[in-house]
């Protein structure tokens, strides 16, 4: 399957599984979930647009329970979270200074880091709504940037807004007209707005941040 054509019609392929697969669907979403969300080898799989349309699937088809499946959904989120931050604790800082990781890029983990250093230890909450950056926030906090204690209230505060917001939206808007028959714009929609705090963060660092080599 193409990647790029399961995030653009995920509609699509959510419904085929959830028609054939029925409850074992709940794994499939927790896997993808928690591995969006853990693994920093795994960082462009669907994670937002992927809630809005489990949402919008479950309102369709009605085979699986959306009060079953969020705090489903919470927990593999938090699940993956605690895996990634206890595998940059036990990395530690290290990584940062080797040029080449395998399996990993490095220049999201210096992104990440630079996220990190503007918004601090919020970065956990708000990395939850930004592509790539919420997959590599827990790994950066684990390497030695906040303590365990506090990361974990940030990471279960996370997981609890991004699931429900994007999946309930997707539950009670997903199925209106404009939104299924534009669906495609949708997923472009969703991506775009998830991606924008990494785009100002870029032109701000390129234009407007003094250069102390200047």
């Amino acid at each position: 399957m193409n990647p790029i054509d399961f995030i653009l019609h995920i509609d699509k392929h959510l419904e085929y599984i959830v028609t054939n697969y029925e409850t074992t669907t709940y794994f499939i979403l927790c896997l993808i979930v928690f591995c969006e969300t853990g693994l920093v080898v795994t960082p462009l799989l669907p994670g937002d647009s992927l809630l809005f349309a489990a949402g919008a699937i479950v309102a369709k088809v009605g085979v699986l329970n959306i009060w079953l499946l969020i705090p489903l959904l919470i927990i593999s989120a938090i699940l993956g979270d605690n895996v990634n931050y206890f595998i940059g604790n036990y990395v530690g800082p290290a990584v940062f200074e080797k040029k080449k990781i395998p399996l990993l890029k490095r220049e999201y983990l210096e992104r990440t880091q630079k996220f990190y250093d503007q918004h601090g230890g919020k970065t956990i909450i708000m990395a939850r709504f930004v592509p790539i950056i919420r997959t590599f926030a827990p790994f950066v906090a684990g390497v030695g940037s906040m303590k365990y204690s506090r990361f974990i209230g940030f990471s279960v505060f996370g997981g609890i807004l991004w699931v429900n917001l994007l999946t309930l939206a997707g539950y009670y808007f997903g199925n209106f007209d404009v939104v299924k028959n534009n669906f495609e714009l949708v997923v472009f929609g969703i991506i775009g707005i998830s991606v924008m705090p990494m785009v100002f963060m870029y032109i701000k660092n390129k234009f407007f941040t003094p250069n102390v080599n200047g």
